[in-house]
């Protein structure tokens, strides 16, 4: 072993935004270091921490956060309510069930409950 995540760093256009948004989503409190660096410590979780850059998301996540929720639907419509849009329909499989989703600024994450 090399060692342990200390977080978790999502690059954007506004980190006290996401922050926010993020701990309505899993909980915890937004805290900003300064205007360019915000993070947030869900319960039971990492750090989650949003670094500012002047580049716009121009391509999918290689990397996406999946939240394990009771109801797919119920947990797409609140997250809808923080901010979120729906992508697509919720899907089915052997696994399980899923919504994609994205934040407010336009990157992905699903809710998911497994099988």
């Amino acid at each position: 072993m090399i060692g342990t995540v200390d977080e978790v760093v999502i690059d954007c256009a506004e980190p006290a935004v996401l922050a926010a948004f993020w701990a309505r989503v899993l909980g915890g409190e937004p805290v900003g270091r300064d205007e360019a660096w915000w993070s947030v410590v869900p319960p039971g979780w990492t750090q989650l921490a949003f670094q500012k850059v002047p580049e716009t998301k121009t391509v999918k996540n290689r990397l996406h956060l999946d939240v394990r929720v009771d109801d797919v639907e119920a947990a797409a419509a609140r997250a809808e309510a923080l901010g979120a849009r729906r992508v697509g329909p919720v899907h089915h499989d052997r696994a399980g069930s899923f919504q994609v989703l994205l934040d407010p600024e336009g990157n992905e994450w699903c809710v998911v409950k497994p099988a």
